[in-house]
C-alpha cells in the first residue's frame, strides 16, 4: 500500500507543477507585452516633452507660430437635418433652393432624407448659402432668373 501512495501522491505533484506552469507562462508572456507597452508610452511622453519644451521657447523668443491654413470648407460638416433646416428658415421650396445652390430639386430631396451626400463643390455652395437670409436669397434667385433669360435671347 505504501508505495501506491507514493506513486499517487508523485503523480499528482507532477500534474500540479504542469499546470503551474502553463499558467505562469502566460501570465510571463502578459507581463513582457505589459512592459513593451510601457517602454512605448515612456518614448512616446519623453517626445511629447521636447515638443512641449521646443514650442515654450518659441513663444518665449517671440518667433511667429506656424499659422493654419482656415479653410472653411474644411471646418464644414454636412448634416441632412441642417439642409432641410437652412430651406424651411429661408422659406424656400426644394426646387428653388436647388437654383440656389446649383442642384436639382432632386438632389436637395435626396440630401435631407440622407439617401446621398454632397460632393466638395456641392458641399462649398452650401456653405456659402448657410451665412445668407431670405432677402439675399430672393436676389440671388432672381438674378439668376436674370441671367436665364438673356441667355435664352
Amino acid at each position: 500500500m505504501p508505495n501506491i501512495v507514493a506513486v499517487l501522491k508523485a503523480e499528482i505533484c507532477r500534474l500540479a507543477k504542469k499546470e503551474a506552469k502553463s499558467a505562469t507562462v502566460q501570465l510571463k508572456r502578459a507581463s513582457v507585452q505589459h512592459r513593451n507597452d510601457i517602454a512605448k508610452l515612456r518614448k512616446h511622453i519623453g517626445q511629447q516633452a521636447k515638443t512641449i519644451a521646443l514650442l515654450q521657447r518659441q513663444s518665449k523668443a517671440g518667433r511667429p507660430q506656424p499659422a493654419v491654413a482656415e479653410n472653411p470648407l474644411a471646418a464644414a460638416r454636412f448634416s441632412a437635418r441642417s439642409v432641410k433646416a437652412q430651406r424651411n428658415r429661408l422659406g424656400l421650396s426644394a426646387e428653388k433652393y436647388a437654383k440656389l445652390v446649383g442642384v436639382s430639386a432632386l438632389t436637395i430631396y435626396s440630401w435631407e432624407s440622407g439617401k446621398s451626400r454632397p460632393r466638395k463643390a456641392q458641399l462649398a455652395a452650401l456653405v456659402a448659402v448657410r451665412g445668407i437670409g431670405r432677402r439675399e436669397a430672393a436676389r440671388r434667385l432672381e438674378g439668376a432668373a436674370a441671367e436665364k433669360g438673356r441667355k435664352q435671347k
